[in-house]
């Protein structure tokens, strides 16, 4: 019987995990190996807080007649440098839920968190190290570090998405149809993303490859 509920680990990164050789969400991240369970990150992070950011009616026309499934995006954080995103499809909301918060596991970064403002001291975490850019569809975000204490200037979906992050000072802007909130969720987690992989040592992005399709 495993330790967490009877989940029995298939991927040599969960084996680590449950084996207590892996023992931070960090380490996981780092080592190169594809994160392919959610409940690992159930393991290593269990105080995770979901936000559903939107549901959507999605109707299509089959042989059989009109199929409406429903489509979820959600985003999950610690609230302390852990951030996931994902969009999940299913017949019924919670499913739909559901599903996207498993996906969201698996799609987990470690935010690069700092005291980028000139007017910050270092060594802070409250905002982020330099400014960040990410896209989807038509929609552009960019996020740059502001000083202790301005909190964030940002539209309600991009705010959910940073607080979810631990981020708790920023500047924002968007461009686009904005409007669009599977867009603007997307394209704030990939700047976020995008931040983060530029700091991702060169060894680990070589393991990492060298590491795809392993179990």
């Amino acid at each position: 019987m495993s330790r967490n509920g009877g989940w029995e680990p298939r991927t040599r990164l969960g084996r680590k995990v449950q084996e207590g050789d892996i023992t931070t969400m960090e380490q996981a991240l780092n080592s190169g190996l594809p994160l392919k369970e959610y409940q690992l990150v159930d393991q290593l992070l269990p105080d995770l807080e979901d936000e559903v950011l939107d549901i959507n009616m999605v109707q299509r026309m089959t042989d059989s007649g009109r199929r409406v499934k429903f489509r979820c995006v959600v985003a999950i954080g610690n609230r302390d440098g852990y951030l996931g995103y994902a969009e999940g499809r299913d017949d019924q909301v919670g499913g739909a839920i559901q599903k996207a918060i498993e996906v969201a596991k698996l799609n987990m970064i470690k935010v690069d968190r700092g005291s980028g403002s000139w007017e910050d001291s270092a060594g802070g975490v409250n905002s982020l190290t330099r400014t960040a850019t990410g896209k989807a569809g038509s929609v552009e975000v960019e996020i740059k570090p502001a000083p202790q204490g301005l909190g964030l200037a940002a539209a309600p979906t991009v705010r959910n998405i940073l607080e979810l992050a631990g981020v708790q000072d920023a500047w924002t802007s968007s461009n686009g149809n904005t409007r669009t909130t599977v867009n603007l969720a997307k394209a704030t987690f990939n700047a976020l993303k995008n931040a983060s992989q530029a700091r991702t040592p060169d060894r680990a992005r070589r393991i990492q490859r060298e590491a795809e399709g392993e179990n």
